[in-house]
């Protein structure tokens, strides 16, 4: 291996870190007298728009310094999301070659998104084919795997190094109630929840880390019954979050709650917080907010203040033709009238009442686990 041009690349990588600073701790304008807080972490602000930023910029720096990575070593990546976006930015960076694996039924859209960073496509017939495809190729191209859904969990350092969770505490440090009862996150490969919750135990926090799981996804069920060996027929309509089998990097045992979210309630809740943060997000935020209303339905019920902490993860322009648009959601088959009735009722009185009525009870959330 080229020492001299790993060691340059890792500066390259560094120095965009450095140029990019941190993301900002939006607060969710929520009744004052309510006694409790809500934030967002913006990761849209990122280079690449979205949380896959700081996934990418790990990977990176986890291949270049265990000699995985050379001067004219193809990168491979199982994705048509925002983590390929990502990546294919710092390849681009590096002046290496990026070729995303990805169902050939990938929107139009997303293939823009990474060919615009620089990365070429290459399209297999069926979406449990990506990684078997993307080994292949690797082999056949002596290229290297990045392989995220592995590696998630390890390329980042849970201990600090302004991982997303030290940064969520320093900037928590000079609110009305620094330490969060709740930190709620997606988990699409597992990587942010297990950086996250090690973070906690190893700094000692009475926080808890709930993870929300879209409906189609298995890690759930995974983590409520033990068996990490349950498979889905399917993926999720929620991009960044979710997978139809439990990925190596989801890490279940530093996770206190998990929260089943249905998919027309992450789409409703995007489109009720449009006005309020004047701005779009993407429907993996959807799923966070949702998540976090319920807790902080549940705070309430128990008469207690604090504060909770989510991610917003990218931004809504990604979604016009698919979340925003009605006559998608209206061919999804999807009624948003319940929980955007759901989400009204929490906004007017703090009571979390799932659609059909039902208030959260003082113990537990429902749809949920909790250990």
């Amino acid at each position: 291996m080229n020492r001299s041009w790993a060691s340059e690349a890792v500066r390259i990588i560094e120095a965009d870190a450095n140029r990019s600073a941190d993301t900002h701790l939006l607060r969710y304008p929520l009744p004052m007298d309510w006694g409790i807080d809500l934030y967002l972490k913006d990761e849209s602000t990122h280079p690449t728009g979205s949380l896959k930023h700081r996934l990418a910029r790990s990977l990176f720096l986890y291949a270049l310094c265990n000699g995985w990575i050379n001067a004219d070593t193809v990168i491979i990546e199982a994705s048509s999301g925002s983590t390929a976006v990502s990546e294919a930015y710092f390849a681009r960076l590096l002046g290496l070659r990026f070729i995303a694996v990805m169902p050939r039924s990938t929107s139009r859209q997303k293939i823009a998104l990474i060919e615009r960073e620089g990365g070429r496509c290459h399209f297999v017939d069926s979406p449990d084919a990506i990684y078997r495809e993307a080994r292949r190729l690797a082999t056949e191209l002596d290229g290297h795997y990045l392989d995220q859904f592995t590696h998630a969990e390890r390329a980042t350092d849970w201990r600090g190094n302004n991982n997303i969770a030290e940064s969520v505490f320093e900037q928590m440090a000079l609110e009305s109630h620094p330490e969060p009862a709740w930190i709620v996150v997606g988990a699409g490969t597992g990587g942010t929840s297990a950086t996250i919750g090690r973070y906690i135990r190893y700094r000692r926090h009475d926080t808890r880390l709930a993870v929300v799981d879209p409906e189609h996804s298995v890690f759930f069920d995974a983590w409520r019954t033990g068996n990490p060996a349950l498979v889905g027929n399917r993926g999720s309509m929620i991009e960044g979050i979710g997978r139809p089998r439990v990925e190596p990097s989801f890490v279940g045992q530093v996770i206190d709650r998990m929260i089943k979210v249905p998919d027309a309630a992450s789409i409703a809740t995007i489109r009720y917080v449009a006005d309020i943060l004047g701005r779009r997000v993407g429907g993996s935020t959807g799923t966070n907010l949702w998540g976090a209303f319920q807790l902080i339905g549940q705070l309430r019920a128990r008469g207690r203040t604090g504060s909770v902490v989510t991610l917003l993860c990218d931004g809504g322009e990604r979604y016009a033709h698919t979340y925003f648009a009605d006559d998608w959601v209206a061919e999804q088959g999807m009624d948003l009238g319940p929980y955007t009735e759901t989400l009204a009722g929490f906004h007017r009185s703090g009571e979390w009442r799932e659609p059909g009525g039902h208030p959260v009870s003082r113990d537990g959330v429902q749809n949920s686990g909790e250990r």
